[in-house]
């Protein structure tokens, strides 16, 4: 299957309330700080004004985005995106209590067998009372990505919860891109009313809109068109069959 049409089929998918989604104890997972306010923010901002917040997640320290700055080695990089991520959750309206950071090394666990164990190990002590967990989309072209939906896999199956998955860099796909047939199902949660709330929370991960790290030139920055993906009135949430 082509990715044009997995994706186009996406945006035609029927709208539901997250609330009938996901229960009253769910989580978010991220591979990176950003991908939360980026993939979920407008789910996690409805979740937190409806007093069920949910637990949120990120996997990597993020440290790997600048990887030629001086001023930024990956220690001071990584506290300043775990801070930036705290101000994006309180945009939310996300309690610290509910916002946890594994600290895996951002691009450099997603291959090693013992780092993803211990990681589900640590994730299922945090999502114990969660009936569904949310974490991005297997298709996603990004190994941490793709490490981050093997870990929850794993820990939905320990823990007997529902996995839900939701699309970031899956949406830039090349459209020939050749995807498995395999059976899937899917909702478009509305946001709209969250949506000023989304857009605070994402420029609020000032170092990756390259206002923050100022000494590497070929460091990351979130392409606008990219951005625009993410500026609508739905997310999406898919479920393989």
């Amino acid at each position: 299957m082509r990715a044009a049409d997995v994706l186009a089929g996406f945006r035609a998918l029927p709208e539901l309330d997250l609330a009938e989604l996901v229960g009253k104890r769910f989580a978010v997972i991220a591979p990176h700080p950003d991908d939360e306010s980026l993939g979920c923010g407008g789910m996690i901002a409805d979740a937190c004004q409806r007093w069920f917040p949910p637990e949120v997640v990120v996997m990597t320290d993020g440290a790997a985005s600048h990887p030629g700055s001086r001023a930024f080695p990956p220690p001071v990089l990584a506290a300043v995106r775990q801070q930036e991520t705290r101000r994006a959750m309180e945009c939310l309206g996300l309690q610290p209590k509910n916002l946890h950071f594994l600290g895996l090394p951002d691009g450099g666990g997603s291959q090693d067998p013992g780092l993803l164990a211990g990681a589900v190990q640590r994730l299922c002590a945090v999502v114990a009372r969660c009936e569904t967990l949310l974490v991005t989309w297997r298709h996603d072209p990004h190994g941490d990505h793709v490490a981050a939906y093997l870990v929850a896999r794993a820990a939905a199956d320990l823990l007997g919860a529902r996995l839900l998955e939701y699309p970031v860099w899956g949406w830039t796909l090349p459209d020939e891109t050749a995807l498995p047939e395999a059976g899937w199902r899917g909702w478009r949660v509305p946001v709209a009313s969250h949506l000023a709330a989304k857009r605070e929370a994402i420029a609020c991960h000032a170092s990756q809109h390259g206002r923050v790290v100022t000494d590497d030139p070929f460091g990351f920055v979130l392409p606008p068109k990219f951005l625009k993906l993410f500026d609508a009135g739905h997310e999406t949430l898919v479920e393989a069959l």
